[in-house]
């Protein structure tokens, strides 16, 4: 399948396209309740002859194109949820769900692998292996990747790819690195305990309200002192809750907030440092905190091989791959890469404001960009494996 066929089949389906992603802009649905989504999906997927396959998800779809002469089975992946977002982009196809918005870019995702499912059915009996498609639920929630893996969608899959769009970047540009590009994200909860006193008399209590406020503050120099400088981290405390009363020193205090790191190792480190700064100021001041862990996606680290597979694919069909800067955010795409090689790219959508604004929008042109690339790029990785080569490690 040459690179001016995929170009053109693209083309051919980009009105189509855009009419998929503004319908599923309409309709957004939050994280584990993507319903109509699940039910519109599987409709455009059967009407197009593309294979569903029944792995128990409440939401979500799978589907298969392929395997008629046997080959390697290599995963594609994109989300479906919303964010509860109350949209302010003034667009005719706006939500018309009150408070909930595809304020991500997760409905350009579906939207761009509908489309590179077209493509590849209709050149399905080429196809050197089987392409599963993976449309999964709840991403913003960092859950829906390991429901998919509980139900064994990553059974024989020696590949899985995936993308998020990226606003600064132009539409025709991808950016295509090896190694870390998305952050692990997780979110912590701290509770600080004291002793409650009356505001004027503090000496007779213990103020946890004081030794929240030293911890934000000590927090800070895990960063700058236990993170080498040729890594990075963010710790952003993001809540203080306490008190009740303008003269009452209440009894405890809770911080909430969130970590990032791009490295495993730095990852562990950084958790360990946090609980003992927590419970060592704490403890300085007379007062106790407990730390309780709230688990996010691990860092997206993406297999060297693919990417360079990727930047072949892109210089192949006249896009610009770009080395991109890793992103601070959470992916849960990062779970998939755990279990098999994975790669996960940024593609350009020339965005009008920046992921999670109420008045978020990109360019469709960058539809057909999408499907054109997944499909040459899966295309290119059966055939490398049927010429005895294993394009990922």
């Amino acid at each position: 399948m040459s690179s001016e066929a995929v170009i053109s089949g693209a083309q051919a389906f980009s009105e189509q396209l855009t009419g998929i992603r503004r319908h599923l802009h309409r309709h957004p649905e939050l994280s584990n309740e993507e319903y109509e989504t699940t039910a519109y999906l599987t409709s455009l997927l059967e009407q197009a002859g593309i294979k569903v396959i029944d792995y128990g998800l409440e939401t979500g779809v799978v589907a298969e194109i392929g395997g008629h002469h046997g080959g390697p089975v290599v995963a594609l992946r994109a989300d479906i949820d919303a964010l509860p977002i109350q949209e302010e982009t003034g667009l005719p196809y706006a939500s018309i769900y009150p408070g909930n918005m595809h304020a991500c870019g997760h409905d350009f995702h579906t939207a761009a692998l509908v489309g590179t499912a077209l493509l590849l059915k209709r050149e399905e009996n080429r196809l050197k292996g089987t392409v599963r498609l993976l449309f999964q639920p709840a991403e913003e929630k960092a859950s829906g990747a390991r429901q998919l893996i509980a139900s064994g969608v990553l059974k024989d899959v020696r590949a899985i790819f995936g993308m998020h769009n990226k606003p600064d970047l132009p539409v025709g540009t991808i950016g295509i690195t090896a190694g870390p590009l998305m952050a692990a994200a997780d979110g912590f909860v701290v509770e600080v305990t004291g002793s409650g006193s009356h505001a004027a008399v503090p000496e007779a209590g213990i103020d946890p309200i004081v030794a929240a406020a030293h911890i934000v503050t000590a927090l800070q120099t895990i960063v700058s002192r236990n993170v080498s400088a040729l890594h990075s981290a963010v710790i952003s405390v993001t809540k203080l809750h306490s008190g009740t009363s303008w003269n009452i020193i209440p009894e405890t205090a809770v911080l909430d907030g969130t970590v990032r790191t791009f490295d495993e190792a730095v990852r562990a480190e950084v958790l360990k440092r946090f609980e003992q700064v927590a419970s060592g100021v704490a403890a300085a001041l007379g007062a106790k905190a407990s730390v309780r862990w709230i688990e996010g996606p691990p860092p997206v680290i993406n297999d060297a091989a693919l990417a360079g597979l990727a930047e072949e694919t892109a210089a192949a069909l006249g896009f610009i791959a770009v080395k991109p800067v890793p992103s601070p955010a959470g992916e849960d795409f990062a779970a998939y890469q755990r279990v098999v090689p994975g790669l996960f790219v940024f593609m350009g959508v020339d965005g009008s404001r920046e992921w999670h604004h109420p008045a978020f929008d990109l360019d469709e042109r960058a539809l057909p960009v999408s499907a054109d690339f997944f499909t040459d790029l899966v295309i290119r990785y059966l055939e490398r494996w049927s010429a005895g080569e294993e394009p990922g490690e």
